[in-house]
């Protein structure tokens, strides 16, 4: 719920000595886009990477903001007061790193618990897969993230995997006023650096896995585990669920002396973990038998491959730190289902079975090809691309691991953004030992066609990259298309 607090009272922390001008002001919501300003609003002009908000003040006020709250300067420093069309500015010195504190201030999200899952894949997975446990034991939970916020039933599109500092702690007070006693929070590297949960409480933190993803944004992989890191060394998270069979993961084992580790190897190494005993996959799911701090018993999940296997044991081990009844998550196990463009399976009669999922990274590639090889009695098929105006570095790896790991490769678009598709094809191609033996179809729905025309029904096809999403961004417009759609509407479902 919104706290009722005055101007001068949102700034205490950083003003001792608050003007009267301050006093006199509400503030009732606020708001980083100009744009979006209503009347009342208190807008906040922070200096962001390709924007500097304090160009856009006069708007803000002419829109019908109340007041505002700006980045000081040489001109306006710290602590200084200006009046604009009589409407109160205030300065502040480092707003952008404050901006997590100064909305908690103002959104009180007491009652609902915060969850954090981090790490390159599984993040999604992971969070859903809380939120559905939760539910499913009688907790009404939340989540945020890639697919979206708000309940699982009543997702709303967001812009970022970790929003904005604001609007994270705005939604989560508006979840909490829904009932929301949970929510777990999809935590990207990008939102650690950048400061937009610092000033969360975390009542648990989920590392899923670290490989070569943001490198256009961190420049080095040691960089980009260090701001996944900074979850349990900078933020406060009061227990931390680590897996134990990755081997950043592992390292940071080491460095975290009360963190939990979860590990699909019987002789796990740690004192404190959940680990599994044994594990069995078939094409109904995963039997798993699990042992460690919170003692024994067997999970059924009707999901597929090893790396879900992972996820749901992060999910499981989480839920247990937190001190959800064992028996009763046991019991809710086989009631889980898979996530929305994550190993999403689509299967009509005699045709080829195709699955969605929305690996676009090396490493999520080859997991999602060896997970599906152990239920492929025919051909494995792999379409995939690679985004436009990211990191090159990654693209004849992933044509190499679906090389690999796959029996037919087809190469299309994901993304192309301002590059030229074929450009982006040509980097891919470097990575394969036999180009001749690929496809290059441009058009995912075409790929997609053309796959189905060839395969046999014991084949199975992975439409990798794009998962949930539902649209593909060109040079100069953003077009709808989903595979999801695409394989539905081609296996005539």
């Amino acid at each position: 719920m919104i706290e009722k607090m005055t101007l001068s009272q949102l700034v205490a922390p950083w003003l001792t000595n608050a003007s009267e001008a301050l006093s006199n002001v509400d503030v009732t919501h606020l708001e980083l886009d100009s744009r979006k300003i209503t009347s009342g609003d208190t807008f906040v002009a922070v200096v962001g990477h390709a924007v500097d908000g304090r160009k856009f003040i006069d708007k803000a006020i002419e829109l019908g903001a109340s007041s505002v709250i700006a980045q000081s300067c040489s001109e306006h420093p710290h602590g200084s007061v200006e009046l604009r069309a009589q409407k109160p500015v205030v300065y502040l010195s480092d707003l952008g790193e404050h901006l997590s504190q100064l909305a908690g201030r103002l959104y009180n999200h007491q009652g609902n618990a915060v969850i954090g899952v981090t790490g390159t894949n599984g993040k999604t997975t992971i969070s859903q897969l809380i939120v559905q446990w939760l539910d499913l034991v009688g907790s009404r939970a939340a989540v945020m993230g890639t697919t979206g916020n708000g309940f699982l039933s009543d997702l709303k599109q967001a812009a970022n995997t970790t929003g904005s500092a604001i609007e994270i702690q705005s939604t989560l007070a508006d979840l909490a006023d829904e009932g929301a006693k949970y929510t777990a929070l999809e935590v990207s590297s990008h939102g650690l650096v950048q400061g937009r949960v610092k000033a969360l409480t975390f009542s648990a933190g989920v590392f899923s896995n670290l490989s070569r993803d943001h490198l256009d944004y961190h420049g080095t992989m040691e960089a980009y585990a260090e701001a996944k890191y900074t979850l349990f060394s900078e933020h406060e998270c009061q227990q931390a669920i680590i897996n134990a069979d990755d081997p950043v993961g592992h390292e940071w084992l080491n460095r975290l002396s009360d963190a939990i580790a979860v590990s699909l190897k019987p002789d796990c190494q740690f004192s404190e973990a959940v680990f599994a005993k044994e594990v069995h996959y078939s094409e109904s799911g995963i039997k798993l038998s699990f042992d460690g701090k919170f003692g024994s018993g067997v999970l059924h999940v009707p999901l597929i491959g090893e790396f879900n296997a992972s996820n749901v044991l992060l999910a499981f081990a989480c839920l247990l730190s937190l001190g959800v009844d064992k028996v009763a998550l046991v019991e809710a196990a086989p009631k889980l289902v898979p996530v929305i463009g994550r190993m999403e399976l689509f299967k009509n009669g005699s045709k080829a079975k195709v699955v969605v999922d929305y690996a676009h990274t090396p490493d999520a590639l080859e997991k999602a090809l060896k997970a599906l090889r152990v239920h492929c009695s025919g051909k494995l098929w792999a379409i995939f691309g690679c985004g436009g105006d990211r990191d090159t570095g990654k693209r004849p790896m992933m044509a190499s691991i679906a090389e690999q790991f796959a029996d037919q490769v087809i190469m299309t678009d994901d993304n192309p953004r301002s590059e030229d598709p074929a450009t982006i094809v040509e980097d891919m191609k470097k990575g394969l030992k036999q180009p001749d033996n690929a496809y290059i179809l441009h058009s995912r729905y075409e790929a997609i066609e053309f796959a189905l025309n060839h395969a046999n029904e014991n084949d199975i096809i992975l439409l990798a990259g794009k998962g949930h999403e539902d649209y593909q961004v060109m040079a100069n417009e953003t077009i709808h298309y989903s595979d999801r759609e695409s394989a539905q509407q081609l296996l005539g479902l």
